[in-house]
């Protein structure tokens, strides 16, 4: 045994004979060291046929018909090319993987066409600043029918101070009124009707630069039939709304806001006895001469654009009228509708003159109720007292030479208006007072008494 171990060692120890070791193990003469090198010697042959079986297997592959291909003959026995896109599993028919459009740096197969794909928001890689300008849009949504008299009621309020049209196209703009668009000019118009001449002749105007840039004239036909049908709610308030409708209608007509045929649709047809008013008075204005009355100034003209003859005239008119019934409340809703607090020293002027000229007491005492009221309302504001009083003061020796007891009238009368707190001390004090120097008789030396 020991000479078997020896020749084992003198070789090289993993080239051990597989019969002399296979004879020591069937006459169990194995020594533990000898067991465990043969075994070790079978694990390193069992993992050579592996490695052996593994490389011809992937360098190997056999074509259809059955020949050996694939491997380069100037390459090492056993190294793989690893540009071949061959399948290295030996399955298969040996052609290259996906047509050979898959792998590192490929494009695809040949002669295939890319179409632009639309990017995908889902996308983990999607960039939106990539994708061009993003154009953001505000939606407005549409105002309900019950908003909108809500919406639209300090828009009209507010056109009435400063009359600018062009303001209300732009926050009409800002709304999206959607089918209710042609209710703003019938919510227009009935609140005009609760106001002042002017608002109306604005409202006019109004609804003429809407026609045809925000409302059609089938829209301004959809307003006005709605007003029409809600002419009896309106008398309530307002007596006079059918005669006032009429002439916005007519006013729209001649201002092409409504259709010539706007009245021929309704002749025949109206049961309401006040819209038939209406239509009639419309239908009137419209038959009438231009030479007798111009449907531009069908409301008047109003506030200061009047001459200042016409303001004069209409503030004489009122004081008179006022002196027959001395209705105050009547003389004060004619005041304010002529719509001039600038030039409400010409009332009191007017008035300090009146006083001058009557005869008796009565005009002073109505005239102090007059100027009272006013004052106590602040219909006639400091300033508009002092500069009609002080316009007196300055013209009073002119109207001396044709009232004599002018200056005795003016301080009696300036004296009751302090007492009733009408004006103030310092206007009183500034009234102009003459010097009165009374001679006695003859016999006295024409002497001046004191």
């Amino acid at each position: 045994m020991e000479r078997v171990f020896q020749i084992l060692s003198v070789n090289h120890p993993y080239s051990v004979d597989d019969d002399l070791l296979n004879e020591a193990e069937v006459n169990g003469n194995w020594t533990p060291q000898e067991k465990a090198l043969h075994e070790a010697r079978l694990k390193a042959k069992a993992k050579r046929r592996l490695r052996k079986s593994s490389r011809n297997s992937t360098s190997e592959s056999f074509s259809e018909s059955g020949e050996l291909s694939g491997s380069d003959p100037h390459s090492p026995k056993g190294k793989v090319n690893v540009s071949d896109r061959k399948s290295r599993t030996g399955k298969g028919r040996g052609l290259p993987k996906k047509g050979g459009a898959g792998g590192k740096g490929v494009w695809g197969a040949a002669g295939m066409v890319y179409e632009d794909e639309e990017p995908d928001l889902r996308d983990p890689n999607y960039d939106e600043s990539a994708q061009g300008d993003t154009v953001y849009a505000t939606v407005v949504p549409e105002v309900d029918e019950k908003e909108l008299e809500k919406m639209v009621n300090p828009i009209v309020q507010e056109y009435f101070e400063h009359g600018d049209t062009k303001e209300v196209q732009m926050l009409l703009k800002g709304l999206n009124l959607g089918s209710h668009k042609f209710e703003f000019s019938s919510l227009a118009v009935a609140l005009s009707l609760e106001g002042k001449a002017s608002h109306r002749e604005l409202t006019s105007r109004l609804l003429s630069d809407l026609s045809g840039k925000m409302l059609s004239q089938s829209e301004m036909a959809r307003a006005f039939d709605k007003i029409l049908k809600e002419l009896p709610d309106l008398i309530l308030d307002t007596p006079e709304a059918p005669q006032m409708l009429g002439q916005f209608v007519a006013r729209a007509i001649a201002d092409h806001v409504l259709p010539m045929s706007f009245l021929d649709f309704y002749k025949g047809k109206v049961d309401c006895e006040h819209a038939r008013v209406a239509l009639d008075r419309a239908e009137v204005l419209l038959t009438m001469k231009r030479e007798m009355v111009r449907l531009d100034n069908v409301w008047g003209v109003g506030g200061g654009l009047r001459p200042v003859k016409h303001l004069v005239k209409e503030m004489n008119l009122l004081l008179k009228e006022y002196l027959i019934s001395g209705d105050v409340s009547e003389a004060e809703h004619c005041l304010r509708d002529l719509e001039v607090p600038h030039f409400h020293h010409e009332l009191v002027y007017e008035v300090v003159v009146m006083v001058l000229e009557s005869k008796g007491d009565t005009a002073s005492h109505m005239m102090i109720k007059l100027l009272q009221s006013f004052w106590k309302t602040g219909l006639i504001t400091v300033d508009q007292m002092n500069r009609g009083f002080q316009r007196v003061y300055d013209e009073l020796p002119e109207i001396n030479l044709d009232v004599p007891h002018a200056h005795s009238i003016m301080e009696t009368f300036v004296d009751l208006c302090y007492q009733e707190a009408v004006i103030t001390k310092q206007l009183r004090d500034a009234c102009p007072a003459r010097g009165r120097k009374r001679f006695v008789s003859e016999g006295d030396g024409g002497a001046i008494k004191n």
